[in-house]
């Protein structure tokens, strides 16, 4: 046995030693309901957590940890500890805010209050992201910290307080406080597994552009009865306005942006997305490429919201004006701002019956893709397929992490790569979310093999 598969062997026990202590660590994590919200959850709540963090990752053998106020008021959880001279620098991120439960009644478990069954721990925030705190606790511990052997690495930690809120307290932190977060590598860990138990890097994100669109025709309401029929009706001239954001085939179509994109990673089968995503018996999967293509390639628009009557309480009015927010999902390669003016263009000249149209721009967030041909990915692919048996794929994700572009704009020689215990099974943001502890245990594993690997260059 050589003195590298001997090492793999020892760390392998020492993290399957720690999944008790993970175990634990979890449960403490998921009863503080850190919402980042003070109108749903006292904020004390939060405070809370992020001394829980500065307490297990102290003892876990890093150094300095403190909260630190970020421009939008929440705390963000920082500290450090060195490595041999020499060493690259690796940055481990996650966050330790939640979203709130929703509706508790969906629930099968108490959602703050970690529960096993089937195998899987249940509750807010096992997966998304507290189960990737434990993840960079368990790794941390079974490299060095209890016994002081200390890290092959400089490590850097960063936990964020606000990030399932979007309001940006860390990435506008960055560039105010660039040395907490200078690295060679950065981890974001707030991704996970395309499928359970298959190694992932997401390696692309989309980006997003929010609008309300405002759709006029009359000065007031009229009643449908009395005017119905030659009256304009923003109601309808609104549904012909979204309706012409997809094709016959349900492909998004905004005019001037490519849509035709397609995907060079992992294929994402038919059958298993309709699984993951539920969809009924009978109802086509839409779009004219294949679901990986649609996903994490090309742009996908979706109404979040109509500002219309209720059908209960509603009355036999002609519509004088509505609205709705419409999020355009857009793709490596195709910029935000870009992809807002088309859709604004789009909105404005689908408008039938010379309807008045009004855009406003919500929000705004750019696509991020991965550089994978340097040493740390290299590193990574090793550490994962070593932990895993399996090599590492390449995904997408159709969500947006705008933390990505900002750390890549501050640090354009370090690598960043998207990992964690997340995968479909998860079902985070949802009610019942879980967390497949073997995910832990195998990402916590490929973590310290990655630290040990990176230590020395390929």
């Amino acid at each position: 046995m050589s003195a590298e598969s001997t090492e793999t062997a020892a760390l392998r026990e020492r993290v399957r030693a720690l999944m008790p202590r993970a175990k634990e660590d979890l449960t403490a994590l998921v009863a503080m309901r850190s919402v980042a919200d003070p109108r749903q959850f006292p904020p004390e709540e939060c405070a809370k957590t992020a001394d829980f963090l500065v307490r297990v990752f102290t003892e876990a053998g890093l150094r300095d940890m403190r909260r630190v106020t970020t421009p939008d008021g929440t705390d963000a959880v920082v500290g450090h500890a060195p490595g041999p001279e020499g060493a690259p620098t690796v940055l481990l991120y996650c966050h330790y805010d939640v979203q709130p439960p929703l509706d508790d009644a969906a629930w099968r478990t108490p959602p703050f209050e970690l529960t096993e069954r089937d195998g899987r721990w249940y509750g807010r925030g096992a997966a998304d992201c507290k189960g990737n705190i434990v993840m960079h606790l368990t790794a941390l511990r079974a490299l060095g910290g209890p016994e002081g052997r200390g890290f092959p690495v400089n490590v850097k930690f960063v936990a964020e307080g606000s990030e399932e809120q979007g309001t940006g307290g860390l990435e506008q932190l960055v560039p105010l406080r660039p040395e907490l977060f200078a690295a060679d590598t950065l981890l974001v860990c707030d991704t996970g597994n395309f499928a359970l138990g298959l190694p992932t890097a997401t390696t692309s994100l989309r980006g997003l552009t929010d609008v309300v669109v405002t759709v006029s025709t009359l000065r007031g309401e009229m009643h449908s009865g009395m005017f119905g029929g030659p009256a304009p009706d923003a109601l309808a001239a609104l549904v012909r306005i979204l309706d012409s954001l997809r094709d016959e085939h349900g492909s998004t179509t905004v005019k001037g942006l490519p849509c035709d994109g397609v995907w060079d990673g992992v294929d994402y089968p038919v059958e298993q997305f309709r699984a993951d995503v539920g969809v009924l018996d009978g109802v086509s999967v839409v779009g004219t490429g294949s679901v990986a293509d649609e996903l994490w390639a090309r742009p996908a628009v979706t109404v979040l919201g109509i500002d219309c009557p209720p059908v209960v309480g509603s009355s036999a009015a002609i519509q004088a004006k509505v609205r709705a927010r419409v999020s355009l999902r857009v793709p490596p390669g195709i910029d935000a701002d870009e992809a807002l003016r088309a859709l604004t263009d789009h909105l404005t000249s689908a408008a039938p019956w010379g309807a008045r149209v009004e855009v406003e721009a919500q929000s705004a967030g750019q696509p991020f893709r991965a550089h994978t041909d340097g040493p740390a990915y290299r590193a990574l692919g090793a550490a994962l397929r070593e932990a895993y048996g399996k090599d590492m794929v390449q995904s997408g994700q159709g969500g947006s992490i705008p933390l990505c572009n900002v750390l890549a704009a501050q640090f354009p020689a370090a690598e960043i790569a998207l990992i964690g215990v997340e995968e479909p099974g998860c079902l985070i943001h949802a009610p019942n979310e879980s967390v497949d502890p073997a995910e832990i245990e195998h990402m916590a594993l490929a973590e310290a093999l990655f630290l040990s690997s990176y230590a020395t260059p390929l």
